[in-house]
C-alpha cells in the first residue's frame, strides 16, 4: 500500500470510527489495510478502553425530546462531566438516539439493536464514543406518549437547542379542546418541570415513600423531646403536607400562589372536566 492510499484508508477509518489517526494506523498495519477488519479490530480495542470507564459515574448529560403526530418521546443519555454534554460528538449522537428511541417507542433494548445511520447498532456506536471521549456514557431511561386517550404536552427548561435540555417533562391531559383550552397543556408541563410532583394525586404516592417519610418525621419529633401524643398529632400534619406537596393536583399553582393546580384544571374545562392522566419529568442525573 503506498503512502497515498495509507492515508486515505486512515481517512476513511477514522471518519467511520472516530478514533484518532495513530490508533487508525495500527489498525490498518495489523490487518493488512483491510478497512472492515480495522473496524473490528478497534471496536475490540474500544470495548477494552470502554469497560474501564463503565466503573466512573455519569451523572451528567442531555435529556431529549421528540415530537410527531402529537406522540412524544423522552430520552436521558448521560456523561461524566457537563464539559462532555456540550461536546459536538456527544450532541449528534444524541440527536440521533433520540430519533431512534421515538421509532423504538421508548424500548431501551431495542434502541441497543437498532442501526444508526453508519450502518452499525448502536451499542457498538456508543462502544466507540466511549472509546473516543474518554468517559462513561450511558442510554438511562426512556419513554413514549402516544396519541390515544386525550393530547400530551411537553415543556423544556432552559432549553440548549431545540428539543433538548436538562429538564423536560411531558403530560398527558383528556378534556382539551383545540382553540378552546389547549393552552393551558404546555402551563401543566412547566408546572411539572418546575414542582417536580411525585403522583398525580395523595392516593397514588407510594406507600414506600410516605412511610420512610413518616418514619424520619417522627424521629425527628422524638428527639425533638415532644411527648408522644404531641408527637402524634404533629407528624399526621407533617404528612398530610408532605402528600399535598408532592402531589401534582393538590400543589400550589406556580402562576398563582392562592391556587391549586386541581382549581386551575376546573377553571380551564370546556366541555369536559379537564383530567391529568399520566406525567413523567426527567431531570438528568436526577437519583444516581
Amino acid at each position: 500500500m503506498s503512502n497515498k492510499d495509507l492515508l486515505d484508508s486512515i481517512k476513511k477509518l477514522r471518519e467511520m470510527t472516530g478514533v484518532g489517526f495513530k490508533d487508525c494506523k495500527i489498525a490498518l498495519d495489523e490487518n493488512s489495510g483491510d478497512i472492515e477488519k480495522s473496524i473490528e479490530f478497534l471496536r475490540k480495542k474500544g470495548i477494552a478502553k470502554a469497560s474501564k470507564k463503565m466503573s466512573r459515574t455519569a451523572s451528567e448529560g442531555l435529556v431529549l425530546v421528540e415530537e410527531k403526530g402529537g406522540q412524544i418521546s423522552l430520552i436521558e443519555i448521560n456523561s461524566e462531566t457537563d464539559f462532555v454534554a456540550k461536546n459536538y460528538d456527544f450532541i449528534n449522537f444524541c440527536k440521533e438516539i433520540s430519533k431512534i428511541n421515538f421509532d423504538c417507542k421508548g424500548d431501551l433494548k431495542k434502541i441497543d439493536e437498532s442501526k444508526m445511520t453508519n450502518g452499525l447498532l448502536v451499542k457498538d456506536n456508543l462502544v466507540t464514543l466511549i472509546a473516543k471521549i474518554g468517559e462513561k456514557i450511558t442510554i438511562r431511561r426512556a419513554n413514549f406518549f402516544d396519541n390515544s386517550q386525550g393530547f400530551n404536552f411537553y415543556y423544556i427548561h432552559s432549553a440548549i437547542q431545540e428539543g433538548i435540555g436538562k429538564i423536560i417533562s411531558i403530560v398527558k391531559i383528556d378534556g382539551i379542546f383545540k382553540g378552546e383550552n389547549d393552552n393551558i397543556g404546555k402551563k401543566i408541563a412547566m408546572h411539572i418541570a418546575a414542582s417536580n410532583p411525585l403522583a398525580i394525586d395523595k392516593e397514588n404516592i407510594s406507600k414506600t415513600i410516605v412511610d420512610k417519610e413518616l418514619e424520619i418525621i417522627k424521629a425527628e419529633i422524638t428527639n425533638s423531646g415532644k411527648p408522644s401524643d404531641v408527637a402524634e398529632k404533629i407528624s399526621k400534619g407533617k404528612i398530610t403536607k408532605f402528600l399535598n406537596d408532592n402531589s401534582l393536583l393538590n400543589q400550589i399553582w406556580i402562576m398563582d400562589p392562592k391556587k391549586k393546580v386541581s382549581d386551575i384544571l376546573k377553571e380551564n374545562s370546556s366541555k369536559k372536566q379537564i383530567k391529568i392522566l399520566e406525567f413523567v419529568r426527567y431531570k438528568v442525573g436526577e437519583g444516581i
